[in-house]
């Protein structure tokens, strides 16, 4: 099952190369892995997605809370948390197609973020399923490059 994993963590080098080795070495692969700096400048905010059972990820949660750079951990489920995820995806524009292009980028809500005669770089925030169906809607243009953020969340309330 997936789940998302919710960490502040001392801000510090080696903190993000421990917390990683712990899942390397019980073989669990991270599906997704985000972390960046938090308003507290001593303090990172990171979320990791991995396919676990509810047995593997208490333990896993009882460990990353022993380790000394961790400050909390907390597991959050889909309907208790809000996550989002950033999309950037280069797409063909032939003649004749903008308009069409442009208006379904428009019903996803997503921004053109460069231009160029060949291309666009569109850019979409939003739910793991908003962004795989903007997939395949933009696929039959010719996608030349995605690039995905990994999955940022926190907790409702």
């Amino acid at each position: 099952m997936i789940r998302t994993i919710i960490l502040a963590v001392e801000n510090r080098p080696g903190a993000l190369a421990r917390i990683t080795g712990l899942f390397s070495a019980r073989g669990i692969n991270i599906e997704s892995l985000t972390v960046a700096r938090t308003d507290d400048p001593t303090l990172s905010h990171m979320t990791i997605v991995v396919d676990l059972d509810d047995v593997a990820l208490e333990k896993l949660l009882k460990l990353l809370d022993r380790l000394v750079d961790v400050v909390t951990v907390t597991a959050v489920d889909v309907r208790n948390a809000v996550e989002r995820e950033l999309l950037l995806l280069k797409v063909r524009h032939e003649p004749g197609q903008k308009l069409e292009l442009l208006k379904e980028a428009e019903i996803f809500r997503a921004r053109v973020v460069d231009v160029s005669p060949q291309s666009y770089v569109l850019e979409l925030t939003g739910d793991e399923e908003k962004l795989e169906a903007f997939i395949r809607v933009f696929e039959k243009y010719g996608i030349l490059e995605l690039v995905r953020s990994g999955k940022v969340a926190m907790a409702r309330g």
